[in-house]
């Protein structure tokens, strides 16, 4: 279950649970999509992927237990560890590979 953080990494602004201009990456990293298209350039300056629209967690249950009463948004608010100098460096270096090309492995 996503944990729907309440707010952007970037800028902190609030994100409540039915936001349509939240953006998440695989690891849930949380962005407003502003910040995403102007300052990230859909990459993600925590683990380089890129950005898809979050989804909204259904507040009528429709099914048994399944609704945001029931499973609320997390009220944890999370900060970016990089300053946004040394983002902006990361994502220049990234921003022109298209996402679903970032993943390389190593055996």
């Amino acid at each position: 279950m996503l944990e729907l953080r309440p707010n952007c990494e970037y800028c902190d602004k609030d994100l409540p649970p039915n936001a349509l201009d939240a953006r998440i990456c695989t690891y849930e990293c949380t962005f407003y999509a502003e910040c995403v298209d102007t300052h990230l350039r859909n990459v993600c300056p925590n683990c380089g992927g890129g950005f898809t629209p979050r989804p909204i967690r259904p507040a009528t249950e429709r099914r048994p237990g399944l609704f945001l009463l029931k499973r609320p948004a997390s009220t944890d608010r999370v900060h970016l560890s990089y300053g946004k100098d040394e983002i902006a460096t990361f994502v220049v270096g990234v921003r022109d590979i298209p996402p679903e090309d970032r993943l390389e492995y190593r055996h």
